[in-house]
C-alpha cells in the first residue's frame, strides 16, 4: 500500500507524519487489497479565535470503490485517529459486500402461503 500525506497551511510535523503511517499500517491489516492511501493534514482559516483546527482528509484506494472520511478536531492526533476509525468502518462495510456477507432481503412468507393455497 502506498502513504501519501500533505499537509497544507502549516508546517510538515514529523510526529504527526508517523502517527499517519502507524494508523495506515493498522487499517492494512483490515485487507490486503487497499492499493493506496491519501492523508491531508490542514490548518485552515488561521484568523479565527475559535475554531475547528485541524482538518484531517482521508481517501483509501480499493478495487472498485474509494473510500474518503473526513474530520475536524483541535488536536490533530484526534482528527487523525477519528478519521481512521471512519474509513475503517467504510471498509468493513465495503469488504463484507465483495464477501456477500451482506443481510438477505427478508421474504413475506406469509404472502408467499396466500398464493399456494
Amino acid at each position: 500500500m502506498q502513504i501519501a500525506t500533505t499537509f497544507r497551511e502549516m508546517t510538515p510535523s514529523p510526529a504527526l507524519q508517523a502517527a499517519v503511517e502507524r494508523w495506515a499500517e493498522r487499517i492494512g491489516q483490515l485487507s490486503t487489497r487497499i492499493v493506496s492511501c491519501h492523508v491531508t493534514v490542514e490548518k485552515p482559516h488561521r484568523h479565527h479565535t475559535h475554531g475547528s483546527g485541524f482538518r484531517i482528509t482521508l481517501t483509501l484506494t480499493v478495487p472498485g470503490a474509494s473510500i474518503a472520511a473526513s474530520r475536524d478536531h483541535l488536536d490533530p492526533y484526534v482528527a487523525v485517529a477519528e478519521a481512521f476509525r471512519a474509513a475503517r468502518r467504510q471498509l468493513v462495510h465495503h469488504v463484507d459486500g465483495q464477501r456477500h456477507f451482506v443481510k438477505p432481503p427478508q421474504i413475506d412468507y406469509s404472502a408467499l402461503e396466500a398464493t399456494a393455497k
